[in-house]
C-alpha cells in the first residue's frame, strides 16, 4: 500500500493489531515507547555513520542499502504510531499545530538558507 492509499488511522490499527496479537501491550508504556522511538531511530543513524556524501548517495541508490533505510524508517514509524495509538495522539493535528509554532520560530526572511536554530537567528 502506498502513502496516498493509506490514512494516518489506518497506520495505527495495523500497528495495534500486531501488538495486541503478541500480547505486547504490558510492555508499552509512554517512557518504554519513547526510548524505542530513539533507539530505532539510532539505528537508522547507524547506517549513515562515517559515510561521506557519494558514500550516502551510494547507498539509497543500491537496493539492498535503500531496503535497510526503509526498514529503520519503518521501524521509526512503527514506534512512533504505537505511541500515538495508545495514548490517543492525534498525530495530523499534532504535525499541523507545531508547523503552526514553527512558521512563528523560523521567518522565511530570517531563516531561508541557514541551518541555525530559531534561537540564534538575528
Amino acid at each position: 500500500m502506498a502513502d496516498h492509499e493509506i490514512k494516518v488511522h489506518e497506520l495505527k490499527e495495523i500497528v495495534r493489531v500486531f501488538c495486541e496479537e503478541r500480547d505486547w501491550e504490558q510492555f508499552h508504556n509512554a517512557k518504554d515507547l519513547a526510548i524505542a522511538i530513539s533507539i530505532e531511530a539510532s539505528e537508522l543513524l547507524e547506517l549513515f555513520r562515517f559515510k561521506n556524501p557519494d558514500e550516502v548517495k551510494a547507498l539509497l541508490e543500491d537496493e539492498k542499502g535503500r531496503e535497510k533505510v526503509s526498514d529503520e524508517l519503518a521501524d521509526v514509524l512503527q514506534t512512533l504510531m504505537r505511541f500515538a495509538q495508545l495514548y490517543d495522539i492525534d498525530l495530523s493535528e499534532a504535525l499541523e499545530r507545531k508547523m503552526v509554532k514553527n512558521v512563528e520560530k523560523y521567518p522565511i526572511e530570517k531563516s531561508r538558507g541557514t541551518a541555525r536554530k530559531y534561537n540564534e537567528l538575528e
